[in-house]
């Protein structure tokens, strides 16, 4: 399929146009680069459009030239804490910017999209492991700009003939198995990396904020899925798109691992210990987020095969040992 990624330069959009390459399709990415790496995407000099998705009328060009059979929409803000400090900017870019793709895609004449959205969409104090069916009442504005998303969707795929699937990630993590791309933000704010970041002296020690939720340890409970089993997801739902379907499920493990567990798993995957400083609570942080990955496994038949802590954590220190420096160090 020729498939427009928009946010493809990301981590998880460029992770998702790499394993669409290697199975014989045709990705193209637009991204407005504010985060995006230039080296994480293959043959950048032809598969990345420079854009923002606030632009309609570029990236409707972008999908008419490219000839998109259908859209992976991963352009977002995605920071908990920032969207509780800042909402105006998530709602210009999260709830906004789908209405900018879903008006380009209507110029552009494609109607299948794939909609990267969040288990923020779901209430801190539903039942666990959630599914698809418990409540969504999201906390903080991340959580509601993406369920506003997930809205417009649902509304222009039911006025205008689209087909959708909405997946909605638990905590993406690792890096490609190969060690040649991983994570890398110029702003991170993700537990794995900023551990590896400490133990690499990036930053001088990693803050665990919470130690006195109801877990077995005291500090919050995540739900932790590697890229590649993303990956696998995006590129069984987009084939299964049908007209005017349209679908939701939830990408996770179907368990969960502490922080201090992650932080342990990263110990042993450097060999030292890694400087770390406990914290209080930050607001808008669920003491546990697990999901049951059971709908996508029963329709799409995903197996995800890497998204033990451990694994991930591997995955994740290789890369970061190989570029201690991100892509910073790579030409683009």
């Amino acid at each position: 399929m020729k498939v427009l990624l928009t946010g493809g330069a990301g981590y998880v959009g460029s992770a998702c146009l790499r394993w669409l390459l290697k199975r014989g399709h045709d990705p193209i990415a637009y991204d407005n680069m504010l985060e995006g790496n230039a080296a994480s995407v293959p043959e950048s000099s032809r598969r990345l459009v420079v854009g923002d998705i606030a632009d309609t009328d570029r990236l409707a060009d972008a999908l008419k030239q490219h000839q998109a059979e259908a859209v992976m929409h991963f352009a977002a803000l995605a920071s908990v804490p920032d969207s509780i400090g800042d909402p105006e900017a998530y709602y210009r870019v999260n709830v906004a910017g789908t209405k900018s793709v879903l008006d380009a895609m209507r110029t552009a004449g494609v109607s299948k999209i794939l909609f990267s959205s969040t288990a923020a969409t779901y209430g801190f104090h539903a039942e666990m492991p959630l599914r698809e069916t418990s409540a969504q009442t999201p906390e903080t504005p991340y959580g509601t700009t993406k369920l506003a998303a997930e809205w417009l969707i649902k509304d222009y795929a039911r006025a205008y003939g689209m087909s959708y699937t909405v997946l909605r990630y638990f905590n993406a993590s690792g890096a490609d198995l190969d060690g040649e791309h991983g994570e890398d933000r110029r702003h991170e704010a993700h537990l794995i990396p900023l551990i590896l970041h400490a133990a690499l002296g990036r930053r001088p020690k990693v803050m665990i904020f919470g130690t006195d939720y109801e877990t077995r340890d005291g500090t919050c409970v995540r739900d932790y899925v590697h890229t590649a089993d993303l990956a696998q997801a995006h590129e069984l739902a987009v084939l299964a798109l049908r007209p005017g379907v349209g679908k939701a499920y939830n990408l996770g493990s179907g368990t969960g691992a502490t922080v201090l567990e992650v932080l342990r798993a990263c110990e042993k995957a450097v060999g030292r210990p890694i400087p770390h400083e406990f914290a209080p609570r930050r607001p808008g942080d669920p003491g546990v987020l697990v999901a049951s990955p059971d709908a996508i496994v029963q329709d799409l038949g995903w197996s995800p095969r890497y998204s033990d802590v451990e694994a991930i954590v591997s995955s994740a220190w290789r890369w970061h040992e190989k570029h201690p420096r991100g892509y910073t160090e790579q030409p683009a």
